[in-house]
């Protein structure tokens, strides 16, 4: 005999038609999926120190949208996240673009002075003879 949960007697009378009148569900339609925060990605950006504390701005942003999607306003966690990962794109930008930049141009810089090199050393072994000057 199974007696995991508790069962109705089938040959009891039951008032369904009272329980389905008084109690309605709406189908609303699935929910979307949960907002994300991008909080690990902004403690990240914080820790990096970039410049404009964008990486703060983001955390600020990131623990937002974590308190709102734990008090059940998943639209205003939704706007927070998203905030937080404009944020996050601009220090990541902010911190890669500066020294790429620096980099292009030390070794663009580095192949004109060798450039140079080469040319100025072509000059300097030149020999001049007494009727070039005069």
């Amino acid at each position: 005999m199974d007696t995991s949960y508790p069962r109705e007697d089938p040959r009891a009378p039951s008032s369904r038609k009272a329980d389905a009148a008084a109690h309605t569900a709406l189908s609303m339609g699935t929910p979307g999926p949960t907002p994300r925060d991008h909080m690990l990605w902004s403690v990240f950006s914080t820790m990096y120190l970039n410049l404009c504390c964008l990486g703060f701005l983001a955390l600020v942003h990131s623990v937002k949208a974590r308190d709102q999607k734990m008090a059940g306003n998943l639209e205003a966690a939704r706007q927070f996240g998203s905030k937080a990962k404009c944020y996050n794109i601009l220090a990541a930008m902010w911190t890669l673009v500066p020294p790429l930049l620096l980099l292009g141009l030390v070794v663009t810089g580095a192949l004109h002075l060798s450039k140079l090199a080469k040319d100025s050393a072509a000059f300097f072994s030149t020999k001049f003879d007494e009727e070039d000057y005069n």
